[in-house]
């Protein structure tokens, strides 16, 4: 089994209190009063009960968390209700899949655009779901009775998982929600989430990619932005109020808060607060775990999708179809591929190895001094651990970025393999003609996003890759014999498995639907190419000593502990995030990345029309927008200058899952939303840097600009509460 490794970062000013970082964290909201005093300092003119009230209507109540059915406590995105009507601002990259599935070559909503101007325009999204926060408890106490120090890590997970199910049912008989228990600051203290989970969630607008994704790669992660990154939803429930799947019998939400938006100015200094669902944070992370991410993680990664990323360019400039096809699945490999990048950069920059270094050099000089020795023993054990599976996670890097989720068909002929093992499994006789149903309606909806020529250039291009830079020791074998007959050129080796698989196009997969054979499929060579990739995935992962896995989980544990310890009393601790909803709070804020070089704290629709590039698809610019700007049309969301702002930044601190996050001012107002950080900060996810980190956010009032004036979707202004 592989650990998923949340593990250990830690600034220096966590066991050197001298050092300040005030704008990190991100804040569990029932323990929000603890920040109270700090909160009100820096502008927040309410109270905690308006962020976290079990019993009243309060802000936690307009923050959405978007998932899919399949794992509905895992968020994507975030969202926010900004009307009495369950209607929902996000970021359109968020919404962008909701998008391109609507999309065909006739209604191009992702070129277009898409807006309701009633309710029955709006376009469900069966699996899309919407969860909120009822309420949260400490269960540390209760957890920690089923468990023991003695306990192998083995034991200590399944006396974890018991306990916890047992909590999450209890919580949530006899209601409609959902809970479950979360681990924070990895596995000592244990949190009890009780969500109601929303399934009808309804497309409702969107601009067109040339707006919401203006810039494209070459903007992405970086400042200045002129970005148009919202989409919009609303969530439907039964006639009762209560969560049910898409029926045309559901009504709009009624939501407990629903946001009010503002039309007005925002200045530097601001407060600003992000509520939402962060997915993942390492600031526990050690010097050890730092060197894989950037060393093997984030190097190999940005190397392998480099090819994919250059290849999908081509294919989709060439075909409106194909860009269509592949845009959404473009946007979702693009987005760590440049993050990966800029991520190692800046934590050369910022000497974060070294920072890493001398906290665990600190963490030592307390460590010798207590009675425990697993704390001495914490970081022997978190770098043998690193050190005994380098070699399987580089394999793995390979295996899975380069062939398994690299290429589609691999990883979906071995899902089709089990589903049809499945059916023909005896003990589900019954339910044989549902598999085989339900393995039809999957493969029509993958190929409706498939392009034969595009998979088999990708495919191409990763085999070589692959068996150019990989250990061929832990290669499956097809690779290695086909690269060594074709001397590295697998263009050949491609075009044959292509034209003996049954998988190569979707006339094919479904003639072999018609008389299914699994000796047939065990045959094909699409799926055997898999299954030996798959299988040599697992060999690679048995490779790590189980005891290994379990001192580095045992390490990674301890050592937090201890960090805990030492910081106890002296400054406030956030556990990282884990896609559980959280609170950052800090201000508008300008900044200074480099020596003579200064970042104004906003941006304006002037910036839009200077980067216009008719030759370059990422900075496009609607015929429609540049006679607005031409005539000022800005309506009433002009700032006192005459200009029409776009986004702004400021010093909070969030990563993935936050996207689309609402940005609040200290009286609680929609005045943005987040959508991306800074490339000098791109360390942030493991060491926040307090005088560079930047949340880029969306302005309001643009939003409501092109709402209003550019769209014309008065049926929408008029829902919401705009303050101006």
């Amino acid at each position: 089994m592989k650990i998923r490794t949340l593990v250990i970062a830690l600034a220096l000013s966590l066991v050197m209190p001298n050092i300040a970082r005030a704008d990190e964290g991100m804040w569990l909201l029932s323990l929000i009063g603890k920040n109270y005093q700090d909160m009100q300092r820096q502008g927040f003119k309410l109270t905690p009960e308006d962020i976290y009230n079990v019993n009243n209507a309060c802000l936690k109540d307009a923050i959405v968390g978007l998932g899919n059915a399949g794992s509905p406590f895992w968020h994507f995105c975030t969202g926010e209700i900004i009307s009495s009507k369950g209607l929902v601002s996000t970021n359109h990259h968020c919404g962008y899949g909701k998008l391109q599935e609507h999309s065909t070559v006739e209604h191009d909503y992702l070129r277009d655009g898409f807006w309701a101007y009633s309710m029955d325009q709006e376009l469900p999204n069966p699996g899309l779901t919407a969860s909120i926060l009822v309420r949260m408890e400490d269960v540390t106490d209760q957890v920690k009775k089923a468990i023991t120090d003695e306990m192998n890590e083995g034991d200590r997970a399944e006396a974890v998982k018991k306990i916890s199910e047992q909590i999450a049912e209890k919580a949530v008989e006899g209601t409609v929600y959902d809970a479950k228990v979360i681990p924070m600051f990895n596995d000592n203290q244990y949190f009890l989430f009780v969500h109601i989970i929303y399934k009808d969630v309804r497309l409702v607008g969107a601009p067109p990619s040339s707006m919401g994704k203006f810039g494209g790669d070459t903007d992405n992660w970086s400042w200045p932005r002129h970005t148009c990154d919202f989409s919009m939803f609303r969530i439907y429930t039964a006639p009762d109020g209560s969560p049910a799947d898409y029926s045309k019998d559901n009504i709009p939400l009624e939501p407990k808060h629903h946001l009010p938006v503002s039309a007005g100015e925002i200045n530097d200094g601001d407060f600003a607060m992000v509520m939402g669902f962060p997915g993942t944070t390492d600031h526990f992370l050690t010097s050890y775990g730092l060197e894989e991410t950037m060393n093997i993680t984030n190097k190999l990664r940005y190397e392998i999708r480099t090819v994919k990323i250059n290849i999908l360019r081509e294919e989709m400039a060439a075909s409106q179809a194909t860009r269509i096809k592949y845009a959404s699945k473009y946007a979702s490999c693009s987005n760590y591929w440049k993050y990966s990048y800029e991520q190692n950069k800046a934590l050369k920059n910022l000497n974060t190895m070294g920072v890493k270094k001398e906290v665990e050099k600190e963490y030592l000089d307390w460590a010798r001094k207590q009675t425990n020795p697993k704390y001495v023993r914490a970081l022997d054990l978190i770098q043998k651990g690193y050190a005994a599976r380098a070699v399987a996670e580089e394999a793995n890097m390979y295996l899975v970025e380069g062939l398994l989720t690299g290429p589609e068909l691999l990883l979906q002929a071995v899902r089709i393999y089990n589903t049809l093992e499945a059916a023909e499994n005896p003990d589900y006789a019954a339910y044989r003609d549902n598999i085989l149903e339900g393995m039809t309606a999957k493969a029509a909806d993958f190929y409706k996003d498939y392009n034969m020529e595009t998979e088999m250039r990708v495919m191409t291009g990763l085999f070589a890759h692959v068996y150019k830079n990989m250990n061929e020791q832990y290669m499956p074998e097809f690779l290695v014999k086909a690269g060594k007959k074709k001397d590295g050129d697998f263009t050949k080796y491609v075009a044959e498995m292509f034209e003996e698989s049954i998988f190569a196009t979707e006339e094919s997969f479904m003639k072999f639907m018609q008389k299914p054979s699994l000796k047939k499929l065990a045959k094909d060579p699409i799926y055997k190419a898999g299954k030996e990739t798959f299988e040599k995935y697992q060999e690679v992962n048995s490779i790590v000593p189980q005891e290994e896995q379990e001192n580095l989980e045992r390490g990674i544990r301890d050592f937090t502990d201890g960090i805990l310890q030492i910081n106890d009393g002296r400054k406030l601790m956030s556990p990282d995030a884990n896609s559980t909803i959280r609170l950052t709070y800090g201000n508008v804020m300008s900044y200074d990345p480099r020596d003579g070089v200064s970042y104004h704290y906003y941006t304006t629709m002037k910036g839009v029309i200077e980067k216009e590039d008719p030759d370059n698809a990422e900075f496009n610019v609607p015929t429609r927008l540049k006679e607005l700007y031409a005539k000022k049309e800005f309506g009433s969301y002009a700032n006192k200058r005459g200009e029409l702002p776009t986004c702004f930044i400021t010093n909070n601190d969030i990563t993935g899952g936050n996207s689309g996050s609402p940005v609040i001012n200290g009286k609680g107002v929609l005045i943005g939303l987040a959508f991306d950080g800074n490339s000098e900060a791109m360390s942030g996810d493991i060491d926040f840097e307090e005088n560079l980190q930047r949340c880029i956010c969306l302005d309001s009032r643009y939003m409501l600009w092109v709402i209003d004036v550019y769209a014309g979707a008065k049926n929408l202004i008029a829902e919401m509460d705009i303050v101006r």
